[in-house]
């Protein structure tokens, strides 16, 4: 199986999910409550996300899939599809344009492609395996910056307040001194980006799951991170 033409259905599946997204941006009236009381669910994330498996199921349907709203879908294949369908929740329900879609292509649990899309800027982050990282047709690569003192951060918190909730405030305390600053987005397949393109020199955050990291983490590594 040609692994361009996956790669291909892939940016063009997110593009068409983000425009889903756009139609709800602005409009979201019902807002459930998943784990906590901010972890919040949209029928944005539900209907893009149903798009995107109806998709990969009619092109593939042979390959698994791990979706952020659904049940693991097993196929008979070495391929799994790990997908976010709206990475930044909290951000689109407040009209903040900083959320994303993301898709990720595993082979033998081995990521071999990944694509985020940012429906509200209309920028797409892609990577192959050994491929490099793209934003829209231009390569990018990380900052050459390699001190704290000249580095900006972002990072981001989980919902639940546990240990790792705590661990996270204590790091944003010690590393705020010694560096330009620290921004969270709310979505960490963007962060990921951007720390891929340069626009922030490192990210950290605890309690990641694999769709919020699929993507974006190979882009950053092609990216030279």
């Amino acid at each position: 199986m040609k692994h361009s033409e996956m790669f291909e259905f892939a940016r063009n599946t997110a593009k068409e999910a983000g425009n889903i997204l756009m139609k709800h941006f602005g409009n979201i009236k019902l807002i459930e409550r998943k784990s906590t009381d901010i972890d919040l669910l949209t029928i944005a994330d539900l209907e893009t996300e149903a798009f995107i498996l109806k998709k990969i199921r009619s092109f593939y349907p042979d390959h698994h899939i791990i979706a952020e709203e659904s049940d693991l879908t097993k196929g008979n294949s070495e391929y799994r599809w790990v997908i976010d369908p709206l990475d930044g929740t909290t951000n689109f329900v407040h009209n903040l344009p900083i959320f994303a879609v993301s898709m990720g292509l595993q082979y033998n649990e081995e990521t071999i492609l990944g694509v985020v899309y940012n429906p509200a800027a209309d920028k797409c982050f892609y990577a192959e395996k050994n491929g490099g990282a793209f934003l829209d047709g231009e390569s990018i690569c990380i900052t050459s910056t390699n001190t704290l003192s000249n580095s900006l951060l972002v990072t981001g918190f989980p919902y639940i307040h546990d240990n790792n909730w705590e661990i996270n405030f204590s790091l944003f305390k010690e590393l705020y001194g010694k560096t330009q600053g620290i921004r969270r987005l709310g979505a960490a397949a963007l962060d990921f980006c951007f720390v891929a393109m340069g626009r922030f020199e490192g990210f950290w955050e605890f309690g990641l799951k694999s769709w919020d990291v699929c993507a974006g983490a190979l882009i950053l590594k092609e990216a030279g991170g």
